[in-house]
Parts: C-alpha cells; sequence; structure tokens
C-alpha cells in the first residue's frame, strides 16, 4: 500500500473527515492520531532523530547506548506495544537477545488496508507470538482490536501493555489535564530518576499524591516543575466494566483520550519525564507523560512480575496458554472540548 515519510521513518496513514493516523511498520507503533481540523497530535514525537529499531545498529547508532532500551529508544514514537514484556528484561533473558519492553516495540509489520481499516501483522521469533492488530476509523474514534496467538506448546506469563505516550505540543506543563478511572494507586516502589518527587512506595486513592515536601500532588493536572521524574500505578475501577483516561489541552482546546475493557487491562501506569534524564539520548530536552494502560502495574521483569503476583488483589502479569490466543479491542477518541472531559464511554 502507498507508504509516506513520518519524522525520518517509512510510515503508513488512514484517515477520515476527522481523523488521521500513523503508523510505522517497523515496530508497529502508531506514531499519530491528529485531529484534522485543527491539526493536532497529543501523542509524543521524541526530540531526537529516530532510528528503524528493525535497522538499528549500536556501532552506526550510539547516541541510543548498548543496554537492553537502545532499540527501543532509537525507534520509539506515540504509542508502542510493549508484549511479551512490559519492563526490563532478566539477565538472561537479555543476553539471549529480548529487549526493554519484549518485541511487540522493534520487530517489523506487515501492514495492508482494506475498506477504511489498516491491518498490522508480526511474528516475534523470541517470544514465539503471532501478533496482529486491526485498526478502524468511526468519525473522531479509532477502533483497535489486537490478537496475541501463542505458537508455544506450554502456558506462560506475559506482560501486555498500550504503551500510550502524550507530548508537546499538546502536554504543557501546569495546563494540560488529565481525567482517568482510577481507584486505589501506588508510587513507583524504588526511586524513579534522579528528579523523582512522589513518596517512594506510597499508596494512595486518585487523584491526590503524596510529595516528598509533605505536600499533595493532583495528578489530573501536568506539574509544573523544571524537572522531573515519575511513575505511578493505578487500579481501574472494579466497579466499571470499562476503564478510561482523557486528557485536554486548555491551549488547542482538544481533548483525547482512550476507552478499553478492565478485564482486558485492568491497569493504568502513569509515567512522567520532565527534562530529567540527561543521558543521551534524552539530553534533558524531554517532556512526555505515558498513559500506559494493560495487565501489568510496573514496569519490571517478568520474573519480579510473577513473584510479585498481584497489588491490591489483581493479578499483574496475564496467561497465554499453549497454542491458544488473546483478544482485546479498544478505543482511541480525539475530538474538540471547550473543557476536561470527566467521563470517556464505549463509542456506540
Amino acid at each position: 500500500m502507498p507508504e509516506i515519510t513520518y519524522n525520518n521513518r517509512r510510515a503508513v496513514a488512514i484517515e477520515s473527515d476527522a481523523v488521521r493516523v500513523i503508523v510505522l511498520p517497523e515496530g508497529g507503533h502508531i506514531a499519530a492520531i491528529e485531529h484534522k481540523k485543527s491539526g493536532v497530535n497529543p501523542l509524543w514525537t521524541p526530540p531526537w532523530t529516530s532510528v528503524d529499531p528493525v535497522t538499528f545498529d549500536p556501532k552506526k547508532n550510539p547516541e541510543f547506548g548498548t543496554g537492553c532500551d537502545a532499540r527501543l529508544l532509537a525507534g520509539i514514537m506515540g504509542h508502542n506495544l510493549c508484549l511479551d514484556l512490559f519492563g526490563g528484561p532478566d539477565a538472561e533473558e537479555e543476553a539471549a537477545g529480548v529487549t526493554a519492553h519484549g518485541e511487540g516495540s522493534v520487530v517489523g509489520f506487515e501492514v495492508t488496508e482494506g475498506q477504511g481499516t489498516l491491518t498490522m501483522r508480526a511474528l516475534m521469533p523470541l517470544a514465539q507470538i503471532h501478533f496482529e492488530r486491526t485498526v478502524t476509523l468511526q468519525g473522531g474514534a479509532v477502533r483497535i482490536h489486537e490478537t496475541v496467538e501463542s505458537l508455544a506448546a506450554f502456558d506462560r506469563p506475559i506482560g501486555w501493555t498500550q504503551h500510550a505516550t502524550l507530548g508537546p505540543p499538546f502536554l504543557e506543563n501546569g495546563k494540560t489535564q488529565f481525567r482517568a478511572s482510577a481507584a486505589k494507586s501506588k508510587v513507583f516502589e524504588d526511586e524513579f530518576g534522579a528528579d523523582a518527587y512522589l513518596v517512594t512506595g506510597a499508596e494512595f486513592e486518585w487523584p491526590l499524591c503524596p510529595r516528598k515536601d509533605r505536600a499533595w500532588m493532583d495528578l489530573r493536572v501536568m506539574n509544573i516543575y523544571p524537572k522531573s521524574s515519575a511513575y505511578t500505578a493505578h487500579a481501574m475501577d472494579e466497579t466499571k466494566e470499562n476503564a478510561f483516561f482523557t486528557a485536554w489541552s486548555p491551549t488547542s482546546k482538544i481533548s483525547f483520550g482512550y476507552v478499553w475493557k478492565r478485564k482486558d487491562f485492568p491497569w493504568l501506569g502513569i509515567w512522567e519525564e520532565n527534562h530529567s534524564r540527561t543521558a543521551s539520548p534524552w539530553n534533558g530536552k524531554t517532556l512526555t507523560r505515558g498513559m500506559e494502560f494493560g495487565a501489568s502495574p510496573y514496569p519490571e521483569s517478568r520474573r519480579a512480575a510473577v513473584n510479585r503476583g498481584n497489588l491490591f488483589g489483581i493479578p499483574t502479569f496475564r496467561w497465554l496458554p499453549a497454542k491458544s490466543k488473546l483478544e482485546a479491542a479498544y478505543w482511541a477518541v480525539i475530538g474538540e472540548a471547550a473543557e476536561p472531559v470527566e467521563v470517556l464511554r464505549w463509542p456506540a
């Protein structure tokens, strides 16, 4: 199908009168969900030159380092898929070639078009998974359906998270507002970067989170600090079938969000990187907020997730049965709004 170039990358686009979606065949990222009338794309475009993860070479691209996240950082953009891992690999997995957040963000995808849809397919050889994603447009809403098929003859625990990351100009310090169907919450259990400002390991109720200065941080507003780093895990409201988050820009008057089935993805992780990471390729220039909904509360190794078992009584990983399929559907919704959207419902 016809291809375009987007931020130095080979890309494919699908559009309706209201929205344009851009996907990257290398890595499978949803790079943009653009509100066509305003031209606003809330998703994050890194401030560094993007490189196809399939062709990434640490010798030719030393700016991304040599760690297990180098290939991921080379190509990350917008909404990336964390499969079959959410977090870093164990030492043995890393030695075997497993990258941070798993193969879902670094393998090549075959992309085909048909009757208002894009279908993306990929084989993940290390994970022994065949993955398929179908993107369908409906007005200002984008329906996304995913199938995870195990090619292995044994049951195993997996991570499966939608790493939807927002960035400038939509994301602004002290301005961009968020809403979510969150309930019990917990701050990351280790110090999360040099400029971590939340109380490590603190449990709290959304949206007020304890800060180290003994004040409270309202997570419904992007903070105003010149530098900060944070990660909080949020259990989705168990009394509701659907879970959601919304983000609203008072500057552009655009609202953006996702809605999904809580049984599929019971967790929302909120990651903040606010000019804190100084190593290459970050170089202190990145402002992001990841709204990462999935099967796990924390980015951690598979072994750690299994050993944890649950948080607040909710599982911290998902079982993928032998030679079987798992399916999930969710929606991204974008449109004009005079104020924050308090509840995002499943489109009809």
